[in-house]
C-alpha cells in the first residue's frame, strides 16, 4: 500500500511541487489565446480573469514531473488542454442555455449564443494550431481523441436522457467519454511531454481514467446531498431528467411499477420541488448514494494503485493527494 494513501490535502498543497510552473503558465496561457480582433480580445480577457482552479494544467505538470521533468513541451500540452477545456465549457453553456459559469455570467449570457459558439471554435482552433506550430503531433493526436470521445459521450447522454433508459453500463460509457478521457489526456500528454516510456504513459492513462470516473461520480452524488444556504440538495440532474449512478442503482432494486412512478416524478420535477424530494428519498432508500460512494472510492483506489511502480517523489505524493481530494471535496 502506498504511503499517504488516505491523506486529504488542500488543492493549494497539491499544487506545491509545481507552483512556479503554474505561475509561469498564467501569462503563457493568456498569450496563446489572445487575438487582434477587438471583440475576441475583450472576451478572452474576460475568460482569463475568471479562470478556474487550473486542475487540468496542474495534472499535466505533475505527470511530467513524475515522468522525467517539465519542459517547453509540457507548457504546450497544458496550453492545449486548457484551450480545449475552456472551449468545451463555453459550448456546454450554449447547449444548456446556462447564464452562469463559476459564479460569473457565461459568455452566451453576455454576448449571445452565436458569439459564444464562435469563441469556443476559436479557442479549439488555437489549440490545434499550437500543436502544429510546435510540431507536437502526438499531443495533438491525444487531444483530438479526447474531443471525439467527449462529443460522443455528450450526444449519447442526450439521446438516452430523452428516452430515460440509461443503465449502469451506459452510464459508465457516458462518463468515461465525457469526463474521464479529458482528465486521462492531461496525464498522458504530461508524460509524453517528458519523454516517458510507453509503459509509464499507460500507467498515467490508467490513473487519469480512474481519477476522472471518481470525479464524475462525486459530482453526481452532490445532486442528492444537502448543500448551499438552504441546506437542500440541488436536484439539477433530476430536473434535467439525467439518470446518474445513485438513481440508476436504486432503479435496479425497485419493482417495475415503482420505477415507472419515479420516472413520472422526474418528468414533473422542473416545476415541482416535492417531486425532486421524492426522487432523492427513493435513491437514498434503495441504497443509491451508498452504492455510488462505494464505486467512487473503488475508482480512487484504482487510480492510486496505478502509481505504485513509480519511485517516491513529491509529484507522486501530490497525485495520490489529488485522488483523495477528488472524493472528499465539498464542491
Amino acid at each position: 500500500m502506498l504511503s499517504k494513501q488516505n491523506k486529504v490535502s488542500s488543492l493549494s498543497a497539491i499544487k506545491k511541487p509545481v507552483e512556479h510552473e503554474l505561475k509561469a503558465f498564467e501569462p503563457y496561457f493568456h498569450k496563446i489565446m489572445s487575438s487582434k480582433v477587438p471583440l475576441l480580445s475583450t472576451i478572452t480577457n474576460y475568460i482569463y480573469r475568471r479562470k478556474g482552479k487550473q486542475v487540468r494544467p496542474l495534472l499535466v505538470f505533475l505527470s511530467a514531473g513524475l515522468n522525467g521533468g517539465i519542459s517547453n513541451s509540457t507548457f504546450v500540452a497544458a496550453g492545449m488542454i486548457e484551450l480545449l477545456h475552456t472551449a468545451t465549457l463555453i459550448h456546454d453553456d450554449v447547449v444548456d442555455e446556462a447564464n452562469e459559469r463559476r459564479g460569473s455570467f457565461s459568455i452566451n449570457a453576455l454576448w449571445r449564443s452565436k458569439i459564444a459558439v464562435l469563441v469556443g471554435d476559436f479557442l479549439l482552433s488555437k489549440g490545434l494550431l499550437l500543436a502544429i506550430d510546435t510540431n507536437e503531433f502526438e499531443l495533438l493526436r491525444n487531444m483530438s481523441n479526447a474531443v471525439k470521445d467527449m462529443s460522443e459521450g455528450e450526444l449519447l447522454q442526450i439521446e438516452r436522457s430523452r428516452k430515460m433508459n440509461i443503465d449502469e453500463a451506459t452510464y459508465f460509457d457516458i462518463i468515461h467519454k465525457k469526463t474521464a478521457t479529458l482528465i486521462a489526456s492531461c496525464l498522458v500528454n504530461g508524460a509524453v511531454s517528458a519523454g516517458a516510456e510507453q509503459d509509464n504513459i499507460d500507467k498515467m492513462y490508467e490513473y487519469g481514467v480512474n481519477l476522472g470516473l471518481a470525479f464524475q461520480i462525486k459530482d453526481d452524488i452532490f445532486d442528492y446531498q444537502a448543500k448551499g444556504a438552504l441546506g437542500k440538495p440541488t436536484g439539477n440532474d433530476i430536473k434535467e431528467n439525467k439518470l446518474t449512478l445513485p438513481l440508476i442503482h436504486a432503479m435496479s432494486k425497485a419493482d417495475k411499477e415503482y420505477r415507472k412512478k419515479i420516472l413520472a416524478l422526474m418528468r414533473k420535477s422542473k416545476r415541482n420541488p416535492k417531486a425532486v424530494e421524492q426522487v432523492i428519498e427513493f435513491a437514498n432508500h434503495y441504497g443509491g448514494i451508498d452504492y455510488a460512494t462505494e464505486m467512487m472510492n473503488d475508482y480512487k483506489e484504482k487510480a492510486i494503485a496505478a502509481l505504485s511502480t513509480f519511485p517516491d517523489s513529491t509529484y507522486r505524493d501530490a497525485l495520490i493527494d489529488m485522488a483523495n481530494f477528488v472524493v472528499n471535496r465539498k464542491k
